[in-house]
């Protein structure tokens, strides 16, 4: 298996990097980095295949080079804590805040190419469609926002009736995720509609798309359920914990989904699950005590840069409909560098710095 890295952020505003080492029957995670990343919680985290990015209630955005090891800079655009963090492909990151905007950067400069007022309150979450033509974003302003990310302009706003905290593509792009509070509800694209709900016993704080059908779900409590997207029902439920979990992420293997699990006692474990048509509950693979309160995680796995398509079709859809027909044209696009939009040249932008992570021996 190419080389897998176990990331994490921490109340304590450390970042945490561990490589991971697989075996047949057990996997162990060595400490391969620390940093003391902000000067305040980190937030929110983020990986592409070369760079890593954390957000923090410092209101910056720092940068890592995974290959080289090495600090690569601050971003700093946003006033207020960075809620919400995605890149899609290797090119272009997004990230959300309290300030209610949402910036579009390049990493081949890190230049923020646009700035967009997304919502009247606070960014809570966003996603990016599979395709890299359109985002999700929820605030609290309690509006669902879908974004053409190739023309940089809203496509259309939902009211819903409260403010949600968490929006999830599929990873086929044909339904999305929307969570509000303890409940989970599953909308259509083609309708915009939604299909489907179920209440968490606790209020949810992370969930992952382990395929288009099975949902993993974490709450404020020790367990972990996965959820039967097509049926809207509980279909497996485990302690993965001695608190509550945090957040949660998956990759898959050959023949099975390796589930990664982080809370706030301080551990990060990993998982074997086979996402069969009877679910049973997942073994442990490994588990590492990073002796901090985790906030947030991630995972880094180098792999062959995605071709994008150089050309961007123009595009005004502004109908659910329309969107779908549009995605269909093509797998996906690179975002245009238009202007940046209530660009906040107030505050003096500080250099970038290029300093050495603490290597961990």
């Amino acid at each position: 298996m190419a080389a897998l890295e176990l990331l994490a952020g921490s109340y304590e505003q450390i970042a945490f990097g561990y490589r991971v080492d697989t075996g047949d029957k057990e996997w162990t995670a060595k400490p391969d980095f620390t940093h003391h990343a902000h000067t305040a919680s980190v937030s929110a985290i983020a990986a592409s295949e070369r760079f890593v990015v954390t957000g923090s209630k410092d209101e910056t955005i720092q940068v890592y080079d995974m290959k080289k090891k090495t600090e690569h800079g601050a971003l700093l655009h946003h006033d207020g804590t960075i809620s919400c963090l995605e890149f899609y492909s290797s090119s272009h990151l997004l990230s959300g805040g309290e300030d209610g905007l949402l910036c579009v950067w390049s990493t081949k400069k890190w230049e923020c190419l646009k700035s967009i007022r997304a919502h009247k309150g606070h960014v809570t979450s966003l996603s990016v469609h599979p395709s890299g033509k359109l985002a999700l974003s929820v605030g609290t302003d309690k509006t669902l926002r879908t974004w053409n990310l190739i023309t940089g302009r809203s496509a259309f706003i939902k009211n819903i009736k409260q403010n949600a905290h968490i929006v999830r593509w599929s990873p086929d792009g044909d339904k999305y995720a929307v969570v509000l509070d303890d409940t989970l509800n599953i909308y259509d694209l083609e309708t915009a509609s939604v299909s489907g709900t179920i209440t968490n016993p606790k209020r949810i704080s992370s969930l992952k798309f382990l395929n288009n059908s099975v949902l993993a779900v974490a709450g404020d409590d020790e367990a972990v359920r996965l959820c039967d997207v097509g049926r809207m029902k509980w279909v497996c439920e485990f302690k993965a914990h001695e608190t509550r979990v945090k957040a949660v992420d998956s990759l898959m293997m050959d023949d099975h989904c390796v589930l990664v699990t982080a809370s706030n006692d301080g551990f990060i474990k990993m998982w074997k699950l086979h996402l069969k048509e009877q679910l049973d509950s997942p073994t442990l693979l490994g588990e590492v005590n990073t002796d901090a309160r985790l906030m947030c995680l991630a995972l880094w796995k180098p792999s062959p840069a995605q071709q994008i398509s150089e050309k961007a079709p123009k595009s005004e859809a502004t109908t659910s409909a329309e969107l779908v027909q549009e995605l269909s044209k093509t797998k996906r696009v690179r975002i245009t560098a238009e202007e940046v939009v209530l660009e906040d040249e107030s505050k003096p932008k500080k250099k970038k710095k290029a300093m050495k992570i603490k290597k961990d021996k």
